[in-house]
């Protein structure tokens, strides 16, 4: 979502139903980018009070129908939103802490983009992620490494 359109706009111009839920769905998922269904679920509920997941489940299907939320979903994992949609860009995630983060598109012959025999399909879109672990995670296990053992107390 861009930061100056408003979401109520952002629903008219698509031609949906403008509701306190799905306006709160839009703001939490541009709040909290790659965040799963129950993460945005409950932080809509922090929002504006009761909505059951059900109701937010179904309003993130419908976002992403209307191409106003992008839908990603790495092995593993359950399906992330964000409101990043409309370019291709791919997706860092780290393998400890599951952190993602959004890449520009790649360059260069690996990963190949484009598929040697595209076997009569059209394709429109790319979905790459990169696996990973984030420097925080890279840090930590070094730091890990690097400690010495625990001490034994004599006669152990």
């Amino acid at each position: 979502m861009q930061p100056s359109t408003p979401p109520a706009l952002l629903l008219r111009e698509r031609g949906v139903q403008i509701t306190a839920q799905r306006l709160a769905v839009l703001r939490v998922v541009s709040a909290l980018p790659h965040a799963t269904a129950d993460e945005i679920a409950e932080a809509v509920r922090t929002e504006i009070g009761a909505v059951s997941r059900q109701a937010v489940y179904d309003t993130l299907r419908l976002l992403v129908e209307k191409g106003l939320v992008r839908r990603i979903q790495p092995a593993g994992s359950p399906a992330r939103f964000e409101d990043r949609v409309g370019d291709n860009h791919h997706h860092l995630i780290c393998r400890t802490c599951g952190r993602t983060v959004d890449v520009a598109c790649g360059l260069g012959a690996a990963p190949c983009l484009t598929v040697d025999d595209d076997r009569g399909f059209e394709i429109d879109e790319a979905e790459v992620i990169y696996w990973g672990r984030c420097p925080a995670c890279r840090t930590a296990t070094q730091a890990s490494a690097e400690d010495p053992p625990p001490s034994r107390p004599p006669g152990v």
